[in-house]
């Protein structure tokens, strides 16, 4: 059986979502909360074939309400998170894959609207799949500068 080494992270990382086309997103790595969560607004239930589907569209850059990437996803549940100042949310789960680093594998995320918060993505312990925090550092596996992230989604 070969086993590969932890990546090692920080408690924040750039990440791709391949198959949402979101090639760079900086995500939030907290070991405190079980789920991930993606930001997602204009949220939308479509049934197609005896299955569910959800579009929506994410502002893939903190403080830039501008680009906007359209998503589409098969939901595979329905999750009532309960936010840490107790409120209770229900919200569609779907399996993408995520790469950070050279390591890709798939997780599962919620979907919610996150304007108010910092980061456009939670990554919660569920999806921390052979990885090692080390909480005092950021951008283990790379910083990646503003313009180059505005550049990346002005050229697709």
């Amino acid at each position: 059986m070969k086993t590969t080494e932890p990546l090692l992270i920080g408690w924040r990382e750039w990440a791709e979502l391949p198959e949402l086309n979101i090639p760079l997103i900086k995500v939030k790595v907290d070991t405190g909360a079980k789920t991930s969560a993606l930001h997602a607004y204009d949220i939308k239930i479509i049934k197609s074939d005896q299955k569910e589907f959800v579009e929506f569209v994410i502002h893939p850059i903190q403080t830039n309400d501008k680009i906007c990437v359209p998503c589409l996803a098969e939901i595979i549940g329905m999750k009532t998170i309960k936010s840490s100042n107790g409120h209770k949310q229900i919200r569609p789960v779907i399996r993408t894959p995520i790469k950070i680093g050279n390591h890709r594998w798939d997780i599962e995320i919620t979907l919610t609207n996150r304007d108010i918060m910092h980061h456009r993505m939670l990554l919660g312990r569920t999806a921390m799949l052979n990885l090692l925090v080390n909480p005092s550092k950021s951008y283990c596996q790379g910083f990646i500068s503003k313009a180059t992230v505005l550049n990346t989604y002005i050229a697709n």
